[in-house]
């Protein structure tokens, strides 16, 4: 294969700093409390809200990921749909400066400019995800891959710094996360600090995607086609190959099946955790800043780490043990309530004039959720690496693609799971802990996988 310039690897990895931010500030810690507790004004019945509005997400990304993915292949070029999901992920973000509080009237587009935001930004990474086969040699896939992640991370983090440093106020004194005022003339009591979030993802992701379009090549397939329809025809008949083609592959049909799951559960995990955390202490733009800066620092550290665990023991093993860990960091997590730990040991609650972080529920609350953000970052890049040691070296683009999809197949699952079960019972933990099924029997799956190194 050609070697890839290095400012080609480096174009492919700025991508994950470009599109992190929208995980990062957008579905995680900033902008989803803000929509739930303020936008929405109703803390359980904006995470319903917001669990159907992300499943909803999911589901459509399900549909439309193996498709394009195969009609790309078949045309031969990537970046084209690339760029169109940038330009439908940038105009989604922009839609959510609509969200002022309580402006309830304006909650289909709002709603709307999320879906379309998460679903342009997975499908976009579906296509970023393809072009790796095609940059490195298979013994270098999973270093690449995990430098991806770190990146991503510490792109989260930097925008996660500067956002809540530099951007959001607090609505009571009128001053960020660090106690300056905001770089812009923004109203905090109308809270266009945590409206502007969606703005200011948009505009990091344009500014730093350019380099994947500038330096990294559009290493597709060279095929050669003549106009749509035919792409599109071909495209769907290699899908049709490749999932028959699947079935006679059962180690990695049974590695597929258990990423689905436990990547589903992963996700809501970070969908969830900071709607929780908000609504369990009540906490202000600046303790959600800090508690995401924490989760980020530690996923960077995480995923760097994993990498010579991963070269060492194993992609399973990491995987395996990562699970084991996220298990017992989301038990932690739960045992945390406004009064206890642990479950049983009662606690002062918080009381914001104490400063940040000052009761006992929200450290320990923090040191269980370091805890996911440390097991998620090898979790996901050796689910990369493992596939690269899985399969046959000839169909390597056929099953990336089918990687892709079996990460966003069901990724309605988890969230609309804990949005139906907060509505049942009207408790937001056990709303959450139902994200255990599919942590479990993706485990129970893995374990059944053998890693042909």
């Amino acid at each position: 294969m050609q070697i890839t310039p290095r400012r080609g690897l480096v174009g492919w990895v700025m991508f994950d700093w470009a599109a992190q931010p929208f995980y990062t500030l957008v579905l995680t810690f900033l902008f989803a409390p803000y929509f739930a507790s303020t936008f929405i004004g109703d803390a359980a019945w904006g995470q319903e809200l917001w669990g159907y509005t992300t499943a909803a997400a999911g589901l459509i990304v399900a549909i439309l990921s193996p498709v394009l993915g195969a009609i790309a292949d078949a045309s031969g070029k990537r970046k084209p749909w690339i760029a169109g999901s940038s330009v439908l992920l940038i105009a989604g973000l922009c839609s959510l400066w609509l969200a002022a509080p309580g402006q309830t009237s304006l909650l289909v587009p709002v709603i709307s400019g999320i879906i379309v935001a998460s679903v342009a930004a997975e499908i976009a990474t579906v296509f970023t995800n393809a072009m790796m086969p095609g940059l490195v040699p298979p013994h270098r896939l999973g270093r690449l891959s995990g430098t991806g992640w770190a990146v991503g991370y510490a792109g989260g983090l930097v925008s996660l710094i500067l956002a809540a440093g530099l951007l959001v106020a607090d609505g009571e004194t009128g001053k960020t996360m660090i106690g300056l005022n905001p770089v812009l003339p923004l109203n905090s009591l109308d809270h266009e600090g945590e409206r502007l979030i969606g703005p200011f993802s948009a505009l990091w992701y344009a500014i730093f995607v350019l380099p994947l379009f500038m330096f990294t090549p559009d290493s597709g397939t060279g095929k050669s086609v003549n106009g749509p329809g035919s792409a599109v025809s071909r495209g769907l008949g290699q899908l049709r190959e490749t999932l028959v083609h699947v079935r006679h592959y059962g180690n990695i049909v049974r590695f597929l099946a258990a990423r689905m799951l436990y990547a589903d559960g992963l996700g809501a995990i970070f969908v969830f955790g900071g709607l929780y955390a908000a609504a369990l202490f009540s906490w202000s733009a600046l303790e959600l800043g800090l508690f995401g800066i924490v989760i980020t620092v530690t996923a960077a550290i995480g995923a760097f780490i994993g990498g010579p665990l991963d070269d060492r023991f194993g992609a399973r093993t990491v995987i395996i043990w990562g699970l084991l860990g996220l298990m017992v960091a989301c038990a932690g997590v739960l045992s945390v309530d406004g009064t206890r730990i642990f479950y049983v040991v009662n606690t002062a609650p918080a009381n914001a004039a104490d400063g940040v972080f000052s009761s006992v529920g929200e450290r320990v609350y923090l040191a269980f959720s370091a805890g996911i953000g440390l097991v998620s970052g090898p979790i996901q890049a050796s689910s990369r690496s493992l596939l690269a040691r899985l399969t046959p070296p000839d169909m390597a683009t056929e099953f990336f693609g089918l990687f892709a999809f079996s990460g966003k197949v069901t990724a309605f699952a988890a969230p609309l799971t804990v949005s139906v079960i907060t509505a049942l019972t009207g408790d937001q933990r056990l709303g959450i802990a139902s994200i255990a099924i599919y942590l479990v029997l993706g485990l129970g799956l893995l374990l059944s996988v053998k890693e042909e190194r």
